[in-house]
């Protein structure tokens, strides 16, 4: 089994301090398992190790007193809970730990944001600090990939993302069937725990929907429409999907000028295995008339990593006009404007837009392309 060392390990490490929690968010089988197992493997301090899944753990944190706690936790100073959103009133009870046993420090995972910010939000500020684990990225692949080999890889990946599973199984059917299951049995498992959704099949209908419109503006009132729903209903879904790591929005980019679009959002998947595998559309890179797309969509996912794991201080964008000039991405950051198109054939060119030029005279523009991208996704 290949195991390769995750960017978030080490960060993960130096943030383990007395009497903090470190929180780690995460989609399901994007590696938090086999990352906290990895941590217990090179720590030399007493340790428990807790799934937020059994029943038993449950049962044994329920009642919520500092006895309880000293009495579980014996001579422990790292305390680890997987998938930690499933023990009810999660952030009371860690709080209780961090106040009251001496050296204790805390490291807790979740595939859901919506349901950890929520618990242990207000009862652990200034006493947690908040990580995020994706899917393998560029430069942890590194570790396995010559340059070869990785713009060799790197049109499969286009296609079937970057599950850390996926580096294991070398037929494509393997692969197709690997992240079918992960739609079915995690993705909509995780959905469908909200008491307030009822019907899967219209969170797949949008999904479908936006995986469709993948690098284009979306109307939440046009989804409305077509799905038969509110418009209110829409968002909710979306917002969803968003704090269960499917999908992020992308919004556009405006200094108050009157020709700049900002009303509608643009909407991108966090793995591109996904996004085909909804779509029912695995073919070879070379047949398809989506390329565009799922270039746009991998090189933004993987951007995403790279600020994450770096600690950037930054907002995205992207910007368009009235008149239809664009630009793919946009980063504002250290006081300065970045502009970015995505191109994958490195031959195509483009220019900088006339109206972005004009008015933001001292911002930067770069195409990224098949041949310059690792330049942008390794730090």
């Amino acid at each position: 089994m290949i195991l390769l060392d995750r960017i978030a390990k080490s960060q993960i490490q130096s943030s383990l301090l007395p009497n903090k929690v470190i929180v780690l968010l995460g989609p399901r089988r994007a590696g938090k398992t086999v990352l906290l197992d990895q941590i217990v493997t090179e720590t030399e301090e007493p340790y428990l190790l807790l799934s937020g899944e059994d029943f038993e753990v449950i049962s044994m944190l329920e009642n919520r007193s500092i006895q309880n706690y000293k009495r579980i936790l014996g001579d422990v100073k790292l305390l680890i809970i997987d998938e930690a959103q499933k023990i009810p009133d999660i952030g009371a009870k860690l709080k209780l730990m961090v106040d009251h046993i001496a050296g204790i420090r805390i490291l807790i995972t979740s595939s859901s944001a919506f349901d950890i910010e929520n618990s242990t939000g207000e009862p652990l500020t200034g006493r947690k600090k908040t990580f995020r684990l994706f899917a393998l990225s560029e430069q942890e692949l590194n570790q396995i990939e010559n340059i070869i080999e990785k713009r060799s890889n790197l049109k499969n990946r286009l296609v079937f993302g970057n599950y850390p599973e996926l580096i294991h199984l070398n037929g494509n059917k393997e692969k197709a069937d690997y992240l079918s299951e992960i739609i079915n049995s995690y993705l909509l498992k995780d959905i469908l725990a909200f008491e307030t959704i009822r019907n899967s099949d219209k969170i797949i209908s949008l999904l479908r929907l936006i995986a469709f419109q993948v690098g284009g503006e979306v109307s939440l009132q046009e989804l409305g429409g077509q799905l038969s729903m509110s418009k209110n209903t829409v968002e909710k879904y979306l917002d969803l999907l968003t704090k269960v790591f499917v999908i992020h929005r992308v919004g556009g980019f405006s200094r108050n000028l009157r020709k700049e679009v900002t009303k509608n959002s643009k909407w991108y998947f966090h793995d591109n295995g996904i996004r085909n595998l909804l779509i029912a559309n695995v073919n070879p890179l070379e047949t398809r008339d989506d390329v565009g797309l799922l270039w746009e969509n991998y090189i933004i996912g993987e951007r995403l990593k790279v600020q994450s794991y770096d600690k950037m201080i930054v907002n995205n964008y992207f910007w368009r006009t009235y008149d239809q000039q664009e630009i793919d991405w946009v980063e504002d950051r250290g006081g300065k404007l970045y502009g970015y198109e995505f191109m994958w054939n490195p031959k195509r060119s483009t220019r900088v837009p006339v109206a972005w030029e004009k008015n933001y005279p001292d911002s930067e523009f770069h195409v990224i392309n098949s041949d310059n991208y690792l330049d942008w996704v390794v730090f």
